[in-house]
């Protein structure tokens, strides 16, 4: 445990514990190098970070209400339906009154929604396949299984 402010030395600077920057950093350097692969890609096909992470959701299947995506993108709920909007507009997704509660609106992945996903999927897989190694190396599927455990637990 650090000691309290008006312990320390005078401009001194407190440093958490290494293990857990490391980590942070990491996920942080991480979460960099695939925006800086994924912009150009996405980009290409049309579709914004906010968008692609829409469309990835969508791509799951089912009809997701507007509270669902807003909640699952971390988004504000106007900014959720201003994506959404773009998509539609550009014929990726579509929406339809949910058909057990005729209140709701679910949106889903239209066929040009699928097609840029999988093409942007394709590209991405290739590209890492090159830094990481072939799509069903042991270590990669280690990976995939501990990045899913940290991205369920928030």
């Amino acid at each position: 445990m650090s000691e309290p402010l008006s312990r320390r030395t005078a401009g001194t600077v407190y440093v958490p514990a290494p293990r857990v920057t490391g980590l942070v950093e990491l996920l942080d350097r991480l979460d960099r190098a695939v925006a800086t692969a994924l912009s150009p890609i996405t980009s290409a096909e049309g579709v914004s970070r906010d968008g692609w992470r829409v469309l990835l959701m969508l791509a799951r299947g089912g009809g997701r209400s507007m509270g669902e995506i807003a909640s699952h993108t971390a988004l504000p709920a106007p900014t959720a339906t201003r994506v959404v909007d773009r998509l539609v507009a550009s014929g990726m997704a579509f929406r339809n009154t949910d058909p057990v509660d005729r209140r709701r609106v679910l949106v889903h992945l239209a066929a040009g929604g699928r097609e840029v996903v999988e093409r942007v999927c394709r590209r991405v897989e290739r590209g890492a396949g090159d830094v990481i190694g072939g799509s069903h190396t042991v270590e990669r599927a280690q990976l995939a299984d501990l990045l899913e455990a940290l991205a369920v637990r928030n």
